[in-house]
């Protein structure tokens, strides 16, 4: 959402330029058609923009051409309303171009400062799922800490500005590897979600589950946020491949396919490689994490969960 802000603020910025160069030069304002096909061409992009804003937030498959076009085509009849209702007035044309330019310029910074902030330094982010009963609920509204991991340089995997690394056992938020979207029509269509998990491995470490029991570098974890809502435990089943293979087809993600009976409740060991972790929801038995699709890599990180502020009662730090 930061990329789509920020392109949109480049566009608005854009779009300012040109009508102050218009503005400049009494040639072209008094060539009627152009104030009317700009105004037209503005009120369709910002009808459309809603448009695409409202379906990348509604649609779960991403976002979808018929809202954009409707919201083109309804801010485009809007704009021919105004353009018939300013006729009869003097300078009525201008006016509304005059009225475009100051939506802009007042826009324009604001957009581009939210998308900054969404980028670097803080961003809101609600729970889509139950991965991560009990500690954090679907519904719940929390705050993401982007800059405490270091600030991504855009089209780039480098950090600057790094306060300091993942800690083990740290809840964050990332974007999901391309393995961890299961429809397919979505991985066609590249659509990109941002999951939320627990960091319990970190670069180097050896993960292993055990009759449900999580073990990192041969020593169980007793902390006391994961959850198992199904009583029945599965044993490992076999899968006919050697340990190489089985760290090799578990980084490139192929255990995607497989069903919780299989290796949610006995995995690994697998070693987590190089600037990567081991991601998994606190409701192991409801969590579609690291032990099927495979290590996070530190460039999908995005930040550190930090509080919950929504609902009211539910304010919390956290942990």
């Amino acid at each position: 959402m930061e990329a789509t802000l920020f392109w949109i603020g480049c566009g608005l910025g854009a779009y300012g330029v040109v009508l102050r160069q218009i503005f400049k030069r009494d040639s072209w304002l008094e060539k009627k058609a152009v104030p009317v096909i700009l105004h037209l061409l503005f009120m369709g992009a910002v009808g459309a923009l809603i448009g695409f804003v409202f379906s990348a937030s509604t649609d779960l498959h991403g976002p979808s051409p018929r809202w954009p076009i409707a919201g083109g085509v309804l801010a485009l009849v809007w704009g021919i309303i105004q353009l018939v209702s300013n006729k009869s007035k003097p300078d009525g044309q201008t006016s509304l171009l005059a009225g475009d330019l100051e939506w802009v310029e007042t826009s324009f910074s604001a957009i581009l400062l939210a998308s900054v902030i969404m980028y670097a330094i803080l961003q809101a982010f609600k729970i889509p799922s139950g991965s991560m009963e009990d500690t954090l609920l679907i519904g719940d509204h929390l705050f993401v800490n982007k800059f405490i991991y270091g600030i991504r340089i855009p089209f780039t995997d480098k950090r600057v500005f790094t306060l300091r690394d993942v800690k083990r056992g740290e809840v964050v938020v990332f974007e999901a590897p391309m393995d961890a979207i299961v429809s397919r029509d979505e991985r066609e269509h590249g659509v990109k979600k941002d999951f939320i998990k627990r960091a319990v491995g970190l670069a180097g470490d050896t993960i292993e589950v055990k009759n449900k029991h999580l073990y990192v570098n041969g020593v169980e974890q007793t902390d006391s946020h994961p959850v198992y809502k199904d009583p029945f435990t599965y044993p490992a089943a076999p899968l006919g491949i050697t340990m190489s293979d089985y760290q090799a087809y578990w980084q490139s993600g192929r255990f995607a396919e497989l069903r919780r009976e299989q290796i949610g409740d006995n995995f690994g060991p697998i070693k987590v490689p190089p600037n990567s972790y081991f991601v998994m929801g606190d409701n192991r038995d409801g969590s579609f994490d690291s032990r099927f699709w495979g290590p996070m890599p530190n460039r999908l990180l995005k930040g550190k969960a930090w509080i919950v502020y929504w609902p009211l009662n539910r304010i919390k730090v956290i942990r």
